[in-house]
């Protein structure tokens, strides 16, 4: 990296972070964080990201790619407040103080009470900290795992295709493909962002879903927890069978029972793709925190609607949405929406 003075040097070095941190699993228990190692004339000397739980942090990962004593009056530049506490690993504040970094650069604060105070030990240290450099782009990374701690419960996606009428499927039952490969392919790349994929059984029994994230080369790196909600039993040659993480059943059917079972596990975001008994279940609690409809150009007709009985018995009760992203993805449409805040108009 060039330097083009101080400040552009770390928010170049901020924005670098950004992205490794981006590479890490999302929708576990631990949030994606990057970080970016500066020498005192502002270039780089090492990079390093979270890799998943029991892995070592950005800052340690950073660190572990350099000599014993090269970090020495270094910047580290970090997109999460350095963790104070010792859990699988080490406090990354102490070991960036054992380093002999003089600068500590972080975007956001970490809102875990058990892992925040890396900035006061650093600072206590003589380490010089600043906080808050691209923090709203730190926040968005991690928006999920953040409102998880702050909800008590994962964060869950409602998705689904239908026609223009609302309809998942013919009257026979058939529904692939309703949407088409752009659309598709956007549901793989937003999977592999959560740390689960939920249906019911009767969409793992009808459908028989491998529940995988997939790209054009096969499996994406990053795999969901595969769930299946219901007590009828999953047949042993199933598809979702030979995902490559062990399947999780559920055999229950309210929705915060699912949700419990699923932070048990550490997931922090769950994707949850049907069917419609399921997603209605999840819509009518109010435990839905985003929807995501893949609507085709085209007209079914009939009673296979995407949703079933919601509780909204007069206009008045309707669940009220506010539209965030209206993207073409082929010939299909993508629109993603989040309740609308109550007691607003």
């Amino acid at each position: 990296m060039t330097t083009t003075g101080t400040t552009t040097t770390v928010e170049q070095a901020m924005r670098r972070a950004l992205e490794l941190a981006a590479l890490g699993p999302a929708g576990g228990p631990n949030p994606q964080v990057g970080c970016v190692l500066l020498s005192a004339d502002g270039e780089v000397l090492a990079e390093g990201y979270h890799r998943g739980a029991g892995t070592p942090h950005a800052e340690v990962d950073a660190l572990s790619r350099l000599p014993e004593g090269a970090a020495r009056g270094a910047t580290a530049v970090v997109t999460l407040e350095p963790c104070n506490h010792t859990g699988r690993t080490g406090p990354c504040a102490v070991a960036l103080i054992e380093a002999g970094v003089a600068r500590v650069v972080f975007a956001t604060r970490d809102p875990l009470p058990l892992a925040s105070g890396g900035a006061a030990r650093l600072r206590a240290a003589g380490v010089a900290v600043e906080e808050g450099l691209l923090a709203d782009a730190a926040d968005a990374l991690n928006e999920r795992w953040r409102a998880a701690i702050r909800l008590g419960r994962p964060w869950v996606t409602a998705k689904w295709g239908s026609s223009l009428d609302g309809r998942i499927a013919a009257a026979d039952g058939t529904s692939r493909w309703i949407t088409g490969p752009e659309a598709r392919a956007d549901v793989h790349r937003r999977r592999a962002q959560h740390g689960a994929i939920v249906v019911g059984t009767g969409t793992a029994l009808a459908d028989d879903p491998a529940l995988t994230a997939r790209g054009a080369d096969g499996l994406l790196p990053a795999q969901p927890l595969p769930v299946v909600v219901g007590r009828r039993d999953v047949p042993g040659d199933a598809a979702v069978r030979r995902h490559p993480r062990p399947l999780l059943q559920v055999r229950r059917h309210e929705p915060a029972a699912v949700l419990a079972a699923l932070a048990e596990q550490g997931v922090t975001s769950a994707f949850l793709e049907g069917g419609p008994t399921l997603v209605s279940a999840f819509l009518a609690a109010g435990l839905v925190d985003e929807v995501l409809v893949y609507l085709a150009p085209t007209l079914l007709g009939g009673s296979r609607l995407a949703t079933t009985d919601l509780g909204v018995a007069t206009i008045a009760d309707q669940l009220r949405l506010d539209v965030r992203e209206v993207r073409t993805l082929g010939t299909d449409v993508l629109v993603a929406a989040r309740p609308h805040p109550a007691g607003t108009p």
